[in-house]
């Protein structure tokens, strides 16, 4: 999990895909490329605010539907936590290890927070696991069972 320290205290930027700062889908973004090698969309046309909830739940929708993340009962590290904010399915987070997240929320800095706890708890609506991560994850469980 020390690869995490490296983006906590990022500034909040919307619509930010950089170092310099992010929004919540530019921190996974970040995370995404830098780590994993997986190269996501960037969406920086698709919405002009984070606080688009609406637009931006159609975007995670439409992801979701089009077959890049696969819902998994069984979160592990890397994978996207998706969270209500209001009535929209519009915050994401990235699963660290046993109850954790890094993630990005509005006007704050990157952070690392409990994603069960009263705060995020009663808004978690699941973790996804991106399609690139599918077939190295089973093979890696495989090898230690």
């Amino acid at each position: 999990m020390i690869w995490a320290n490296a983006y906590v205290g990022l500034p909040f930027k919307d619509q930010g895909r950089e170092q310099t700062g992010c929004d919540c889908w530019g921190l996974v973004r970040l995370v995404y490329a830098d780590q994993l090698n997986i190269h996501l969309l960037d969406y920086q046309s698709a919405y002009a605010s984070a606080q688009e909830h609406a637009e931006v739940a159609a975007l995670i929708d439409r992801e979701i539907d089009r077959g890049p993340w696969q819902l998994t009962a069984t979160p592990h590290m890397f994978d996207v936590l998706l969270f209500r904010q209001g009535r929209f399915g519009s915050h994401v987070g990235i699963r660290l290890n046993g109850k954790l997240m890094l993630h990005m929320a509005r006007g704050e800095q990157a952070k690392i927070e409990d994603y069960r706890s009263a705060r995020w708890g009663k808004r978690y609506l699941g973790a996804y696991r991106h399609h690139a991560r599918l077939l190295p994850l089973t093979a890696s469980l495989k090898v230690g069972s």
